[in-house]
């Protein structure tokens, strides 16, 4: 398939730039999985949707305030977007400067709270050494968490949005290490959660760090030739167990996010069944990928032309899967991190590629 088959329109005022009033407050569109047809449903009802015996994977990732301010030492000022924290005095960034920034050369952030020096760079990612015992915690300090780039707001109102501290973490965010919120995981509060242990649903947690790279565009028009971005992938001997008590009983296997499928299949892609695993995905997963682990999704409205709305139409169908993006956009649902859910209960019986 190529990039275009994946486009569609977006009027820019249905990129949500702020979340709901409320985590659970936004709307769900559900997509038949046999038929190309759609119901317009609210996130609350999605326990409605779960049965006895199911698991929910939830990604427990924790965004880390990624965004630097500074100079270099000579003067010209300097922005940086931790990728990766590599140690507790090294990381991965992307260095945003008038001139490129050379090996040697010392950054200054937070008005001189925070100062790294450029060891060398890696491709496009600049390692960086920073003069801290504590890296995390320093980025707590001084750092911001790093909005996605479509949310057009000014950088004193990214900089200083309370509500973004809370509404941009899940209420059970523990690893830390992204630097982009795993979205659907956004909608769940206390009383979601507990209202779908109540139906009898198991919860378990994969943890996936989210990089920068997830919003980066496909730049190919032959899919076969993009080059997927790398995230640290953690699924314990606990989650593969619960998978495999889930399957045995004939529950669904329920991702909450692209994150969580690429995290789940990655730890099958072996065996065809999860396996414990630590380490680095480049799962890059379009229509025509055989499915190992998850059975049904909630997710996010994607970017055009996005490895993640590839990911979506190959779970449930490209044609059903588009035809249910130009209903939302109809809909005038909201679109993007802070945007509404689509529900794909099963995957597809038949995968169209029909656009």
């Amino acid at each position: 398939m190529q990039r275009s088959d994946f486009t569609y329109e977006l009027p820019p005022e249905l990129i949500a730039q702020v979340p709901p009033p409320t985590r659970s407050g936004g709307r769900m569109l559900c997509v038949d999985p046999d038929a190309i047809d759609f119901r317009d449903a609210r996130v609350v009802d999605l326990p409605g949707e779960l049965r006895a015996g199911d698991l929910l994977v939830l990604n427990d990732t924790r965004v880390i305030r990624a965004r630097l301010h500074g100079a270099k030492e000579s003067g010209g000022k300097i922005e940086a977007m931790i990728e990766r924290v590599l140690d507790a005095q090294r990381a991965l960034a992307q260095v945003r400067a008038s001139k490129t920034p050379k090996a040697g050369g010392r950054l200054l952030f937070a008005d001189g709270a925070l100062a790294a020096t450029v060891i060398a760079k890696h491709d496009d990612l600049y390692e960086l050494a920073f003069e801290t015992d504590d890296l995390l915690a320093a980025l707590d300090r001084h750092g911001e968490l790093p909005l996605p780039p479509y949310i057009a707001r000014s950088d004193d109102e990214r900089r200083h949005s309370a509500a973004d501290d809370a509404r941009y973490q899940t209420v059970w965010a523990r690893e830390p290490g992204a630097v982009a919120a795993p979205t659907a995981s956004l909608h769940f509060d206390e009383a979601m959660l507990d209202a779908i242990r109540a139906r009898g649903v198991d919860i378990a947690f994969a943890t996936l760090h989210v990089g920068a790279g997830t919003f980066q565009p496909v730049r190919v028009d032959d899919l076969a030739a993009h080059v997927m971005h790398s995230e640290r992938v953690t699924v314990t001997t606990a989650l593969a167990q619960a998978v495999a008590d889930a399957e045995a009983r004939g529950g669904r296997v329920v991702a909450a996010g692209t994150t969580v499928v690429r995290a789940l299949e990655t730890a099958a892609a072996q065996t065809g069944r999860v396996q414990p695993y630590q380490g680095e995905t480049r799962l890059f997963i379009t229509p025509g990928y055989r499915w190992q682990a998850v059975d049904a999704l909630l997710t996010n409205f994607h970017l055009p032309e996005s490895t993640l709305l590839m990911l979506v139409c190959a779970f449930g169908g490209h044609g059903r899967v588009m035809a249910a993006y130009r209903h939302a956009v109809a809909s005038r649902y909201r679109f993007f991190s802070y945007g509404d859910a689509m529900w794909l209960p099963a995957r597809a019986a038949s995968q169209s590629t029909a656009p």
